[in-house]
């Protein structure tokens, strides 16, 4: 009888979409990102509308157009993002998908073959960097898609340099914890900014990332658009299209901003790095610096600040876009309800509003019973001022009040439903912030708007976990030499050894 070759890996057989694939388990498949790639294929097809704008056109998926749009996906694993371009992007010329392991490459090729798409589709087997310096002059891509396991940095000088004027760059980023705040100077040497550990995290990530992304482009006179930036499961995702104007790279200052973030109470205040004048005459721009000082304490809990930064201060999305998007997404994706909902919330975040603040934070810090959403909601809007959700927290205070206006709704929250006096430690935050006098008029009294469109509709606004131990996985061995788990064994009591000799 003959017996199976040992260690020999399972062949795993995937279908997401139209795509049908095989790997042999060596490769990276992630399948928790089915949304980020379905949500890619719908930006993909909105933006070839825009980008080619041709109305006249009648473009077909998995149809080969010589006038259509060129894709690289950069880090393809098992190549399936690719094929479900092939298959459900409209207008696609020709698509590259490179992997630096031969493994994935085999796998690649074989894909392709099994899905019939060989005249859209080619593997190719380099390193990222390296594919796209080599096509940065002769062949540039109108779209190049980064989705690497961690940071992309190291693949975003040679990206902006290879994207076509006009081009649609999509990258990821999973490094959250550097991200989010946890190793700030790991974030400065990866992406050239601090990172704060802070409610607001999630933003404060897309924003780093977006800033990143724009100081690789502005060394080549180059600029970016955010068409639209999200935060999801365990990565951040953002979608922009790269121009070259030298002459608007000079305006990337003003759309830079330090972040003072209070130890004691949570606020923050944003410190722009430059400032643009308009002569109203001329319409002639002025550039210059801002003259500012800024406290060393928090007006608010006579607390010190952390200083982070800089991020990207402009607003992270394009509103005319996210319209074409939602008219534009296709029910037959399985991630179908939620992309239309997390593209509704969006819809509606405050577009002029960097970063937030959370209902638990305000009302944790006083240590009072914590408030519904309406009612925030409401004093906010009372008071005259606007207020959204943002996609990246269900608990989530967007807006454009001052912080004064948000402690001095609290302050009045508290007067209604009193704090424990034996909770008011001297000099806390808590303590500092109920002292201070209201500026403000408050009033919870129902605003018509605090319930947003997104929720009456009933729409799926905040994904849950889609499955236990749900995450970003391991990164893929197709690259190494040795088997994962021989190597564990041969590590097993490594430090032990190593001390007794």
């Amino acid at each position: 009888m003959e017996q199976n070759e040992p260690n020999k890996p399972e062949t795993q057989e995937i279908t997401e979409g139209l795509a049908k694939i095989k790997t042999l388990g060596s490769v990276f498949y992630n399948p928790v990102q089915e949304f980020n790639r379905d949500l890619s294929i719908v930006v993909l097809n909105t933006f070839a509308k825009d980008y080619k704008g041709d109305s006249q056109t009648v473009w077909e998926a998995g149809h080969k157009y010589d006038d259509g749009i060129s894709i690289l996906e950069a880090l393809s694993a098992t190549g399936l993002r690719s094929i479900r371009y092939a298959k459900e992007v409209k207008g696609v010329k020709e698509i590259i998908a490179n992997d630096i392991s031969i493994k994935a490459v085999e796998d690649i090729e074989r894909n392709i073959c099994d899905n019939g798409v060989e005249d859209l589709v080619v593997a190719s087997h380099d390193d990222a960097t390296m594919l796209m310096y080599k096509n940065r002059k002769e062949r540039r891509f109108d779209a190049i898609d980064l989705d690497p396991y961690g940071c992309p940095s190291i693949f975003l000088d040679s990206a902006v340099q290879t994207i076509k004027e006009g081009g649609l760059l999509l990258v990821t980023a999973t490094d959250m914890a550097v991200l989010a705040g946890n190793s700030p100077e790991t974030c400065y040497s990866k992406y050239g900014a601090i990172s704060l550990r802070m409610k607001a995290c999630h933003e404060m990530a897309l924003r780093i990332l977006l800033q990143c992304i724009e100081a690789h482009a502005n060394r080549y006179g180059r600029y970016i658009a955010p068409l639209l930036s999200l935060s999801a499961d365990f990565y951040v995702r953002v979608f922009m299209r790269v121009f070259t104007s030298p002459k608007k790279c000079k305006q990337t200052l003003s759309k830079l901003s330090m972040v003072h973030h209070c130890t004691g109470c949570g606020s923050y205040v944003l410190q722009p790095l430059g400032v643009i004048k308009t002569n109203e005459k001329t319409k002639q721009m002025k550039y210059g610096l801002p003259t500012r000082g800024f406290p060393n304490i928090c007006e608010h809990c006579d607390h010190p600040f952390h200083v982070g930064g800089p991020v990207w201060n402009a607003p992270l999305h394009s509103p005319e876009f996210l319209a074409k998007l939602l008219t534009e997404i296709p029910e037959n994706l399985a991630t179908f309800k939620r992309i239309q909902g997390v593209l509704s919330v969006i819809n509606e975040e405050l577009i002029d509003a960097p970063l937030y603040y959370t209902l638990e934070q305000l009302s944790g810090t006083l240590h009072v019973e914590t408030p519904s959403m309406g009612a925030i909601r409401s004093a906010i809007l009372n008071a005259g001022f606007q207020v959204s959700y943002t996609h990246m927290n269900k608990t989530s205070i967007k807006t454009n009040a001052p912080s004064e206006l948000l402690w001095d709704v609290m302050r009045a929250w508290e007067s209604q439903h009193p704090v424990n006096k034996k909770r008011l430690v001297e000099n806390s935050p808590a303590t500092n912030i109920l002292k201070k006098e209201r500026k403000f008029e408050v009033s919870f009294e129902h605003h018509e708007g605090a319930n947003p469109q997104s929720k009456k509709m009933g729409f799926l606004r905040f994904q849950q976990n889609p499955m236990p131990n749900w995450g970003p996985g391991t990164r893929a061995t197709a690259m190494v030499g040795d088997n994962k788990l021989e190597k564990r064994k041969r590590n097993q009591g490594k430090r032990k050894r190593e001390a007794s000799t």
